[in-house]
C-alpha cells in the first residue's frame, strides 16, 4: 500500500525539497499548487491546483482525496508569506493578510484533514513556524508576520492534545532563514552559508514522520544564523 503525503506549497524551493525527498523515500507524493500560475511540479506523482487559503476550496480537495486514495500518512503545510513593519506601522489589513497566508492556510487543511486521521488512528501534521514567534524579542519588527506564525506554533499545539490518545502527531519546524531564490535575491549581501538549506529541512520532515518515538516535536533549524 502506498504512503500518502500531501505537500502545500509544493512548488517553491523548500515544497520542491520535500517533495523530492520523500518521492526518493518511496512515498505517494500529492503536490498542492497555486491555482493559474501553471506550476506543475513534476517529480510529485499526483498535482491539484487547490487555493489552500479558501475553506471551501480546501474543503472540497478533502472530498477529492476521500474519492481518489486511502490514508493519509503526513501532510506537509509548507504555504505561507513574510513581511516586515513593526507595531506602528502594522495595519490591521497587514495582519489580516499575513494571517490568511500563514495562519488560515494551515487551520483550513487540518480541519479537513484530522477526520480523516482520526478515522485512521494515525498519520503526522507538519507545521512551518517562524524564529520569531519563538524568540519575541526578535518579533518588532515583523509584527503581522511573527503573530501569524504564533497561532500556527498554537493551532500545533491545541491540536497536539486533541490528538494525544492516538497515533496522530503534529510536529513543527522553525528555520531561521531558508536558503531559497528568493530570500537571496531579496538579501544579496548575506552570508548564504549561515542559512538552512531546503534539503535540511526536508530531512528533519523526513526524519519526524518516520520516527513514531517523536512526539509533538519543536525542530528548531537555524544553521549558523
Amino acid at each position: 500500500m502506498s504512503r500518502n503525503i500531501i505537500v502545500t506549497g509544493a512548488a517553491g524551493g523548500l515544497g520542491r525539497a520535500v517533495v523530492d525527498k520523500f518521492k526518493r523515500e518511496g512515498y505517494h507524493v500529492i503536490a498542492l499548487l497555486r491555482p493559474n500560475h501553471d506550476e506543475p511540479v513534476e517529480e510529485a506523482d499526483d498535482n491539484y491546483e487547490v487555493d489552500v487559503t479558501d475553506e471551501a476550496a480546501v474543503l472540497e480537495f478533502v472530498r477529492e482525496f476521500h474519492m481518489q486514495y486511502n490514508d493519509l500518512d503526513a501532510l506537509a503545510m509548507l504555504v505561507g508569506g513574510f513581511s516586515m513593519g513593526d507595531m506602528e506601522s502594522t495595519t490591521e489589513k497587514d495582519i489580516q493578510a499575513m494571517f490568511h497566508l500563514n495562519f488560515f492556510s494551515a487551520y483550513h487543511l487540518v480541519r479537513g484533514f484530522l477526520p480523516v486521521m482520526k478515522k485512521q488512528q494515525k498519520g503526522t501534521f507538519l507545521f512551518v513556524g517562524a524564529r520569531p514567534a519563538l524568540e519575541l524579542a526578535s518579533a518588532k519588527d515583523t509584527i503581522a508576520y511573527s503573530i501569524s506564525k504564533k497561532l500556527v506554533l498554537t493551532l500545533a499545539e491545541i491540536l497536539a492534545e486533541e490528538v494525544k490518545d492516538t497515533q496522530i502527531r503534529s510536529h513543527v519546524f522553525v528555520p531561521s532563514i531558508i536558503d531559497t531564490e528568493p530570500n537571496r535575491e531579496s538579501m544579496p549581501d548575506s552570508d548564504f552559508s549561515l542559512w538552512v538549506s531546503p534539503k535540511e529541512i526536508a530531512e528533519a520532515m523526513h526524519y519526524a514522520v518516520n520516527n513514531s518515538a517523536l512526539r509533538n516535536m519543536t525542530f528548531k533549524l537555524y544553521g549558523g544564523v
